[in-house]
């Protein structure tokens, strides 16, 4: 459905830090104003509280991180839980960026870090070749389950240790009806909208989702989905919004 011309479009992700981004280039391009405002932050599990999940994290010779957020709160759980991370701990990294990343805690070149490139389906492989380890696995509270699934099917001796969630942010300052498009990253954004306007009603205001559970959670809260990505043709959000708002803004 395309209806009434997109004048301004908010995106529920944080501003990019540099004005090299295609959002801005789409701004030029069609004349549009794209403003930025996160709808989920993450908050760190407490020490208190992750000791009532009675997982020792000194038993464990590995680390899985999936994420930049996983790496952090990893770090921040040890030190609040006074565990010293020992040399010898072996840490595999979905991403080579995420393996950088652990410079910010521990001296690269002298650890024993495995990465894939991208996919934890890459990282299976490798881990594999470590099955006398036994792997803690550090996630959100909403996490993808074929990751878990994978190391059960591949017989890894893990187990999962929640250490951080995903909340809502609180948008009361922000009146979402004044924007013509919402852009969604994940079903979490989709919830933090109905916590946030639990009297939203969507009307002309167009919704984008990039990614099949974002897009799922937006059909599921009663909403109509307006731009979907990846495509074929759009693998990414910001071209799947240049493709829309040239026939949206025809004029």
């Amino acid at each position: 459905m395309i209806a009434l011309k997109i004048k301004r479009i908010l995106v529920s992700q944080p501003k990019p830090e540099t004005d090299k981004n295609p959002y801005l280039e789409i701004a030029k391009k069609h004349n549009v104003t794209i403003d930025f405002r996160p709808f989920i932050k993450v908050e760190g599990v407490p020490a208190k509280e992750f000791r009532k999940d009675k997982i020792n994290i000194t038993e464990f010779s590995a680390v899985v991180f999936t994420s930049r957020n996983a790496v952090d709160n990893y770090f921040r759980i040890c030190e609040e839980m006074r565990f010293t991370v020992p040399d010898t701990m072996k840490y595999f990294c979905i991403s080579e960026a995420t393996a950088f990343y652990l410079q910010k805690y521990v001296v690269y070149r002298k650890r024993k870090i495995f990465h894939g490139k991208q996919k934890f389906q890459d990282m299976i492989d490798v881990i594999k070749k470590h099955k006398q380890e036994k792997f803690l696995l550090p996630c959100s509270d909403i996490h993808k389950a074929e990751i878990p699934k994978l190391l059960t099917d591949n017989k890894i001796d893990f187990a999962k240790a929640v250490i951080y969630r995903t909340v809502a942010c609180d948008l009361s300052d922000l009146n979402v009806t004044d924007f013509d498009m919402l852009v969604f990253f994940s079903p979490s954004g989709i919830s933090s909208l109905q916590k946030n306007y639990p009297d939203f009603v969507q009307g002309d205001i167009q919704i984008g989702a990039f990614g099949p559970t974002t897009a799922k959670a937006v059909v599921d809260a009663n909403l109509r989905l307006d731009v979907k990505a990846p495509m074929p043709q759009v693998p990414s959000m910001s071209m799947a919004l240049d493709q829309h708002l040239k026939k949206a803004n025809k004029k």
